[in-house]
């Protein structure tokens, strides 16, 4: 890793959340990456070396994830402890203004961050953002057996061990691939995995999108079959000053199978913010 991208460095803050940084500059903007659900900061591996050399780049495990630290209970797993941790690290780093750049449940992180701290964010990048319908037929089979699931997995035993990283690169990625599941299993745990796809799945919480007065990018693969392409277009239309693009012919993984598309989507839309 070190070989590939040898202007990241590797740090942990509060022995609890483990994030990467190159060298910040004052004469760059910052983008900050939320991952998603089982994922890791190791999904935006290709992004930091195709923009270190460009921008002040932070990546981070959110919590449950990679390196970051394992909670016991369903409770730790509230969107609002995920948002806590993320402002408690770029308060620690001092990053006061930035670019969010977020990954599907990572997209949920990023609103509600909104709620609290809209004055810090420049700009917004939402990539295959997870909005769904409340009467979705995900959501109706998703809840309860998701509150069975994590009810059991409540009397497990709880290894707080952290797993590591996956290096996606090797591994074949999309919406449904058993190999990239298993691996993204392995790595985050079930009860760190099943507890954030049960808050995924709440009930859906207001936004209040409209407010948004920052420019917005939202970019999403049409052939999604986690949330479909429609929801992410009515989704762009609540943000006044936002842009949509669709990239054709993918899914859902969009930020592990089109990166191409997606850096440059992302440093068209950031270079245009000077």
């Amino acid at each position: 890793m070190a070989e590939r991208i040898n202007k990241m460095t590797e740090h942990y803050f509060d022995n609890r959340i483990y994030y990467r940084i190159n060298e910040f500059k004052e004469n760059r903007q910052t983008l900050v990456f939320v991952h998603g659900v089982s994922g890791s900061c190791s999904a935006f591996w290709p992004y930091e070396k195709i923009f270190e050399d460009k921008y002040n780049i932070l990546t981070y495990d959110i919590r449950g994830h990679g390196n970051s630290k394992k909670y016991p209970n369903y409770e730790d797993y509230a969107i609002k402890n995920f948002v806590q941790d993320f402002h408690d690290l770029l308060t620690y780093l001092n990053i006061s203004k930035f670019v969010l750049i977020s990954s599907s449940f990572g997209t949920l992180i990023a609103r509600e961050y909104l709620k609290q701290y809209r004055e810090t964010v420049l700009a917004l990048v939402f990539t295959s953002v997870e909005d769904y319908e409340d009467n979705a037929f995900i959501l109706k089979i998703g809840r309860p057996i998701l509150k069975i699931i994590t009810g059991i997995l409540g009397f497990l035993p709880f290894n707080p061990k952290p797993r590591g990283h996956v290096d996606y690169s090797k591994i074949k990625n999309w919406d449904w691939s058993i190999e990239r599941n298993i691996a993204d299993t392995r790595n985050t745990g079930l009860r760190s995995q099943f507890y954030v796809i049960r808050q995924s799945f709440l009930p859906k919480q207001e936004y209040e999108l409209e407010k948004i007065n920052v420019p917005t990018l939202i970019i999403h693969g049409e052939k999604d079959s986690i949330v479909p392409i429609k929801n992410a277009v009515a989704f762009s239309q609540k943000i006044k000053n936002s842009k949509f693009i669709k990239i054709p012919n993918f899914d859902h993984d969009i930020h592990h199978n089109a990166v191409k598309e997606m850096s440059e989507a992302i440093e068209n839309f950031v270079e245009s913010l000077k």
